[in-house]
């Protein structure tokens, strides 16, 4: 994928971003706080979900990126340590499947040393049972997982994957044992394939102390083939649940948060819907993503990204790599989902693959 270019201007290199004081926090043009980073640590993934990741477009001839190009833990640690100096509070560690991605735990240890970080992380799950209390010891808060369906047959139509949704579970299961909860499970619905299993996953997961998320199909990427009649509304969504189970709205735990919180009425716990194309949340959003090999994006419908990797291999100090990244969050004007049209659309888009959710 060609990237463009992006050259701090040379003020911003005289006057280096310092770090927010107490009550302050790093803004981009349209005036939203840095707070959140995701960190994409492989573009690989032993799943091949249809909405993200078609084996179609994803065989064996794709050119994943080589080990020697995507950072090295220390790389990432050390930008983390800047990006939590600029206001970062919340990483998320992502994929790809993040757990494909050896020694994670390694990884966790040490952003766990940086202070005042939330730390987080998105998988699929099916490997999560033999990781869970290794990344729990070494630091781990908690984990978002992702689950398309109880139905096996359903679920192995969406993921495209030699494991089943026992094994999702499990690693569910070995999570919150570990104490990496209240574990987040993910949904993403689509018409015609799944939207029968909402009931279903409510049912399960209600009163169990894990947090049930379901998400509008979205048009990331160039390769799902995505349809806006193949969405299912947060509205159907909240519809068909409420009809079941009485919900009580709650509010956001922060500023930037996606989800729309929902509450149980007797008690059974909590549930989100993330209406990403409904109800765009472009002008709460407080995130950057950190591509494997370096490259910074400031929206997740980004056609290009802004290479960092070669500033930090070239040999520039934390100051210059903060002046940097702080340009970077300042020019920031990105709000697709809010204009959502072929006119703001770019060329190219970022596959979620690469870059995360």
């Amino acid at each position: 994928m060609k990237q463009t270019e992006f050259r701090v201007p040379l003020s911003a290199l005289l006057r280096p971003t310092a770090p927010p004081v107490a009550g302050e926090a790093l803004r981009d043009a349209l005036g939203r706080p840095l707070h959140d980073l995701r960190i994409s640590v492989t573009d690989r993934c032993n799943f091949r979900c249809t909405y993200c990741m078609p084996r179609d477009k994803f065989g064996r001839e794709h050119p994943f990126l080589a080990h020697d190009d995507i950072l090295r833990y220390e790389e990432i640690a050390r930008l983390a340590r800047l990006f939590a100096g600029l206001g970062v509070r919340k990483i998320r560690l992502t994929g790809g499947e993040p757990l494909m991605r050896r020694h994670l735990d390694r990884l966790v240890g040490m952003l766990a040393q940086i202070p005042g970080l939330d730390l987080t992380l998105t998988t699929n799950g099916a490997l999560l049972a033999r990781h869970a209390a290794a990344l729990r010891a070494a630091g781990l808060n908690r984990v978002t997982v992702s689950l398309d369906a109880l139905d096996d047959a359903v679920f192995r139509r969406m993921s495209d994957a030699h494991c089943g949704v026992a094994d999702v579970l499990e690693g569910i299961d070995a999570a919150a044992a570990a104490g990496l909860g209240p574990v987040k499970i993910n949904m993403v619905v689509r018409r015609g394939l799944n939207e029968d299993q909402i009931l279903p996953l409510v049912r399960r997961f209600h009163g169990s102390g894990h947090i049930l998320r379901f998400i509008e199909y979205m048009d990331v990427g160039a390769s799902n083939g995505w349809r806006l009649d193949d969405v299912v509304s947060a509205r159907e969504i909240l519809a068909r649940v409420a009809g079941e189970f009485p919900l009580e709205p709650l509010d956001p735990n922060y500023r930037g948060e996606v989800a729309e919180r929902w509450r149980f009425r007797d008690g059974g716990g909590e549930l989100g819907i993330i209406a990403s194309v409904t109800q765009a949340f472009c002008r709460d959003c407080t995130r950057l993503r950190l591509s494997p090999e370096g490259k910074l994006f400031t929206c997740l419908f980004a056609g290009s990204g802004h290479d960092l990797r070669a500033r930090l291999r070239d040999g520039a100090d934390d100051a210059a790599l903060a002046a940097w990244i702080g340009a970077v969050w300042q020019a920031r004007n990105d709000r697709y989902s809010e204009l959502r049209s072929a006119a703001h659309a770019p060329a190219q888009r970022i596959e979620m693959s690469y870059i995360g959710g």
